[in-house]
């Protein structure tokens, strides 16, 4: 049955007979004024509404009610065409300046290019001069001296070396002290972050950006010189001396400490100085440099965890623009003393790009960020202000980076271990969990936190792709009764052993997305896991558990230099609510970038596809599948003294467990794994896939007389692969008490909503209901004497505790080549 309803346009409103209603109307300045408060409340108001706005309004006698429709939409459309044209002008101004600065970059290349054709010259002379006089002298004709970092020990001195700095910055801002190349990827336009490159053949990492904002210059350099804000390496910033400057300026010495990226590297420092000031044309300048001597800044027993690294004349140029905003250039120039970190993690600190991405264009973006959020182009749900929201992320990431630093100023100090050195426990007697506007949710007895951490190097695992995966199958690596025993420690006074009261999730999550950045780098979320009661007294009792979660990197369209999924309980939503962060990070180690899209599918199942994305993606070149990567694992739990030593042996198995599950989706989803070869390396343990799907189609055929696929006869390989897109779902498992399942096709997996990593931890008793239990398992022994059995329609469990009804099962035992059952 179905019902139609027709609605005919126009309106019913009619004035007076006589009267035209195409006739021009000349509204008086009062009347004008009448309609002008009206649509301030209603633009579009409806026919009810202008009859009574004609009733209550006098002055509106002489106007039919069909003239004042019109006027209302002539009046939206004179607002639109404002908005049009305003937004036209804006992109007029972003275009303008875009081409600005295109034809600056375009007259410093040209600039590059004239240096490039003149040093060539006298190169030639020189090499002629050489072969004629044998001169040896040429080496140090040629090659440019490198100034050292320059004694800050006289103060007289500053001056100088402020000038000095702001006179090579320029030239690396604006001229062609660097030999710039445009950044793969990183492609200019209106609605791009700006103009991005990266040195090539210079002393240490240099990158340099340039873009425009909507903010005034003052702004811009108030936002970028708060570094701890926008760069979530910067652990701290701290100003020591500051002195006067020409042009009204300023001189700073500045110590700066930044996180260490890995459990596997140490943390970095500078000791600098820092000049702000007005250049000639009225543009903000600040650039800094480091000072000589290691010595430099706080006492060196608080500096002891750090290596001083050195940075080169380096800065911000921001110049107002015309029509409002800024354009702004940055250059990062670091010399990051990587001799102390192994080999194969020193790329964190010799590229270029990487100093981009984490760095230079993170400090644009940010400045992006904050200007949109101003105009009011941002706007957050449930009413959040967006500097809220930042902060909850800027919590989270120094939470995750604390844990993963671990320095001992903050309290941390390492555990005792077990005899085996893969996962690092340290704890922490000073880090409380402690509300500020309610100190009973501090502990009660003595007690503190337990950070148990590891960091693995992979290889061809693309990074944005796993961190996806661990973000929308959490059930997959994570034990719920742990994220259970982390939200108890914010609702009650003592932290309860996770042993003592035993706890089930349903599977399901739910993610609700509170904020995130202009181009989706970041995502914040809150991610609430439905619990499952265990007996009848507990459910009417919530067991859900809301977890505030930080992504980084996920977007298909991401180009960062590090991919982190970063999470903590949270007991309700308050600006100062504790947060005990704990996460992964995957920072690749390669600069080439993935071959395969992002965009990939997350079901761990597309191994097994056939001519898949993956599958041209490992085919295309050899080098693209060896992408390596180092991923940290930072997990945090709270304590009380007298359970430290259970829970800091509970932390460092679950952390074991977490990385025998990455190990095992990263085996799945790694390119050089994929294909139908990677089908068969994820079901280890049992015969070749091939063979198992000749089996399943075999014992088909003996025991029920028809075929299963209508090319049975197909090669192993064409078997499979029409095996795995069978319409109907064709589980198989394993002949023992309980039942596992070992392999799925594709309709299996979708109807389970698993994947072929977690279909290993499903037992067929799990997805039946009590009364599919009892029918399957009335049907065991004519399965075993006739070979077969049919079951009727029913319902059974997904993998993540929902229902999937079927219309008819059957059932078959799987014999190997000698007969015996598989």
């Amino acid at each position: 049955m179905a019902a139609a309803t027709a609605m005919r346009g126009g309106s019913s409103d009619r004035g007076g007979a006589g009267v035209d209603s195409g006739k021009y109307v000349r509204y008086t300045p009062e009347q004008i004024e009448a309609l002008e408060r009206v649509y301030a409340d209603c633009p579009k108001p409806t026919s009810s509404r202008r009859q009574q706005l004609l009733r209550e309004c006098p002055i509106l006698a002489n106007i039919e009610a069909r003239q004042i429709k019109v006027w209302f939409q002539n009046r939206r459309c004179r607002d639109k065409l404002r908005k049009e044209s305003s937004r036209l002008e804006s992109v007029n101004r972003k275009v303008a300046a875009m081409n600005k600065l295109l034809m600056e970059e375009n007259e410093r290349l040209q600039k590059q290019v004239s240096q490039l054709v003149h040093e060539n010259a006298q190169v030639r002379q020189q090499l002629k001069n050489s072969s004629m006089a044998n001169d040896t002298s040429f080496e140090s004709n040629v090659t440019t001296p490198q100034n050292p970092p320059r004694d800050a020990s006289n103060p007289s001195g500053l001056l100088s070396i402020a000038e000095e700095t702001l006179t090579e910055f320029l030239s690396k801002a604006t001229g062609t002290a660097i030999d710039w190349v445009q950044m793969p990827g990183m492609k200019p336009g209106p609605d791009s972050v700006g103009i991005v490159a990266i040195s090539h053949g210079c002393r240490g990492v240099a990158a340099r950006a340039c873009g425009l904002v909507n903010l005034e210059p003052t702004r811009v350099v108030e936002i970028l010189k708060d570094q701890p804000s926008w760069f979530r390496d910067c652990r701290s910033l701290e100003v020591f001396t500051v002195l006067p400057g020409a042009n009204g300026g300023t001189i700073e010495l500045v110590y700066t400490q930044l996180y260490a990226p890995t459990t596997l590297v140490p943390a970095r420092d500078f000791w600098t100085l820092r000049y702000t000031t007005i250049v000639e044309d009225g543009s903000l300048v600040v650039c800094e440099r480091s000072l000589s001597g290691s010595g430099g800044g706080p006492s060196a027993a608080s500096a002891q965890q750090f290596v001083r690294a050195e940075m080169l004349p380096s800065g911000y140029l921001v110049r107002p623009c015309e029509g409002g905003g800024s354009i702004v250039h940055i250059v990062d120039h670091l010399e990051f003393e990587a001799w102390n970190v192994p080999e194969v993690l020193r790329p964190l600190y010799e590229s270029s790009r990487v100093v981009a991405q984490k760095i230079t264009t993170a400090a644009l973006r940010h400045v992006r960020q904050i200007a949109q959020e101003t105009s009011g182009e941002v706007v957050y749900p449930l009413g959040r202000q967006p500097a809220v929201l930042r902060t909850f992320s800027q919590r989270l990431s120094r939470g995750f980076n604390d844990a993963i630093s671990g320095f001992n100023d903050d309290g941390w100090s390492i555990m005792g271990g077990d005899g085996i050195e893969d996962v690092v426990v340290a704890c922490n007697s000073t880090k409380k969990i402690r509300n500020v506007s309610n100190g009973g949710n501090a502990f009660a007895a003595p007690g503190g936190t337990i950070c148990a951490k590891a960091s693995m190097l992979l290889q061809s695992v693309p990074p944005a792709i796993l961190i996806r995966f661990l973000r929308e199958h959490r059930s997959e690596w994570a034990d719920y009764s742990m994220d259970a025993y982390l939200a108890s420690a914010l609702k009650t006074s003592t932290c309860s052993f996770p042993g003592l009261r035993p706890m089930r999730s349903s599977g399901n999550q739910i993610i609700m997305p509170l904020a995130h950045t202009v181009e989706n780098e970041e995502i914040l979320e809150v991610v609430r896991l439905e619990g499952q009661p265990l007996t009848h007294d507990e459910v009417l009792f919530s067991r859900d558990i809301d977890m505030l979660q930080l992504c980084t990197g996920i977007h298909e369209k991401s180009v960062g230099s590090s991919f982190q999924l970063v999470f903590a309980p949270i007991a309700d939503f308050p600006d100062d609510a504790p947060l005990i962060s704990s996460g992964f990070r995957v920072i690749p180690l390669d600069t080439k970038t993935d071959i395969v899209s992002s965009g990939r599918t997350l079901d761990l199942a597309s191994s097994l596809e056939v001519g898949s994305i993956a599958t041209q993606a490992s085919d295309a070149t050899p080098d693209n599948c060896s992408v390596r990567s180092v991923l940290t694992i930072a997990f945090q739990f709270p304590y009380d003294l007298h359970l430290q030593d259970s829970v800091a042996a509970m932390a460092r198995q679950y952390v074991r467990s977490i990385v025998s599950a990455v190990q095992r989706v990263s085996i799945a989803i790694s390119p050089s794994q994929s294909g139908l070869n990677a089908g068969q390396r994820i079901l280890s343990g049992l015969p070749e896939a091939e063979t198992l799907a000749r089996w399943i189609c075999q014992s088909y055929h003996y025991h029920i007389g028809v075929e299963l696929l209508t090319q049975s006869d197909g090669a192993g390989e064409q078997l499979l692969k029409m095996l795995w897109h069978y319409q109907d779902a064709i589980l198989c498992c394993s002949f023992k008490e309980i039942p596992v399942f070992t392999f799925a096709n594709k309709a299996g997996l979708d109807m389970l909503e698993t994947s072929l990593v977690a279909l290993q931890d499903l037992t067929l008793d799990k997805i039946f209901d009590e009364a599919g239990r009892k029918a399957l398992f009335s049907e065991i022994s004519k399965l075993m004497e006739a070979g077969h059995v049919y079951l009727p329609s029913g319902v059974c469990m997904s993998g993540m505790g929902r229902h999937v009804s079927f219309d008819q099962a059957v059932a078959w035992k799987v014999l190997g080549e000698d007969s015996t059952v598989h």
